[in-house]
């Protein structure tokens, strides 16, 4: 670790005094290029990341406020969507996954859009009855405005990094990674590259229980380590793959925008929630510069098929996010056409409104409880 350079609180006082510098990770790359780290590191307080990516671990907790006579809700569905009953009586978590058994394009993601676009949305409750909650049933309409809470939790949010996706096989197949075509037709990929979040600062120096971040257009938190949680680094083909870091983030669903939280169908799989998310980064020393301003060029991923069940799915190679991002990629000979799910324009907005707010001092920098682990792994789950 280098020699430090300021402290969260000489970060702070600066914002507040309205001279910190901060500027977003894809420009910190280029004051690097143009003028040395070392410069860099001494000029810039703050680094800003930003993704606009399908985050399917995603969802709200929301209170609608007691009936008369009070119902305790067991099977809830709000325009036609289920919702967990598991909860206390008029609490509940709306998955963005869950989906409308008579509309299989529609779910739950698309009941939080339509929330945050002040639209009325259907609620249907049934329950058993008891002494202290009698009532059976309850039909009536609900709006953002009308909860007494409405929280996102997400369980899962900003991967670190993921594979590039192919599909060998000759048949078209539909994924959460969008459709692929056969014979490796094209590469789709989901990570915003030199601006995401968890690829800027690899080893969660900055990132942990209680981070500020920005989430779905609001100011929100990380809350714990996500789902899935898996960051081991490792070298393949001679390139550094970072790895699998995840988050859990809360907000208020009250202040957010569907302008970053966007419900989507992705045909032959199901529907998804669209999240935007930012990460500041303080420059608490030259190192975490240096992470903060590696560039496209210098971050891989690898070429996954897609097309062989997910024990067993070989990597076909390893690919740089320049190279995903200039059009297309060769594998075995092959030129690939590759297409992002992730909007690098959308994760660009989102970093720069973070530079801004953090300059203009509605952002204050959070130094977290305790940082997320450098060590996980997932699972797998056996049959029988």
């Amino acid at each position: 670790m280098t020699a430090a350079l300021r402290t969260y609180e000489d970060i702070n006082t600066r914002i507040e005094g309205g001279d910190v510098v901060v500027v977003t990770a894809e420009e910190l790359s280029v004051m690097v290029a143009e003028g040395g780290l070392h410069a860099a590191a001494r000029e810039v307080d703050a680094v800003t990341t930003g993704t606009f990516s399908p985050m399917c671990s995603s969802g709200v907790i929301l209170n609608f406020g007691h009936s008369d006579p009070p119902i305790r809700m067991q099977d809830i569905r709000l325009n036609g969507v289920p919702a967990y009953g598991g909860l206390a009586a008029v609490d509940t978590y709306l998955g963005a996954t869950s989906v409308s058994k008579a509309r299989p394009e529609y779910g739950g993601a698309h009941v939080i859009e339509a929330l945050l676009r002040g639209e009325q949305v259907r609620l249907d409750a049934s329950s058993s009855g008891t002494d202290c909650y009698p009532l059976h049933d309850i039909k009536t309409h609900v709006t953002l405005a009308s909860m007494n809470e409405a929280v996102l939790f997400n369980p899962r949010n900003a991967y670190q990094n993921y594979s590039a996706a192919v599909n060998t096989s000759p048949r078209t197949i539909r994924t959460y990674m969008g459709t692929l075509l056969p014979r490796m037709g094209n590469m789709t990929y989901a990570t915003s590259g030199q601006l995401s979040p968890l690829l800027k600062d690899p080893s969660f120096r900055s990132v942990g229980l209680g981070t500020r971040i920005f989430l779905g257009g609001a100011q929100g938190y990380v809350v714990w380590h996500g789902t899935q949680h898996a960051p081991a680094v490792r070298e393949v083909e001679g390139k550094p793959i970072v790895g699998g870091g995840t988050l859990a983030t809360m907000g208020a669903l009250r202040e957010m925008s569907p302008d970053f939280l966007r419900a989507a169908f992705f045909p032959g799989y199901g529907v998804t929630l669209f999240v935007g998310l930012g990460l500041p980064i303080p420059i608490l020393d030259e190192a975490m510069a240096a992470a903060a301003a590696v560039p496209d060029t210098g971050l891989y991923t690898q070429i996954v098929d897609y097309s062989v069940p997910h024990r067993d799915r070989p990597s076909l190679g390893v690919v740089s996010y320049a190279e995903l991002r200039s059009g297309s990629v060769s594998v075995g000979g092959c030129e690939v056409p590759t297409s992002s799910l992730s909007s690098y324009a959308k994760a660009r907005e989102i970093a720069e409104r973070l530079r801004d707010d953090i300059a203009a001092g509605r952002f204050l920098l959070q130094k977290p409880v305790w940082t997320l682990p450098p060590t996980g792994g997932r699972r797998t789950l056996e049959m029988g």
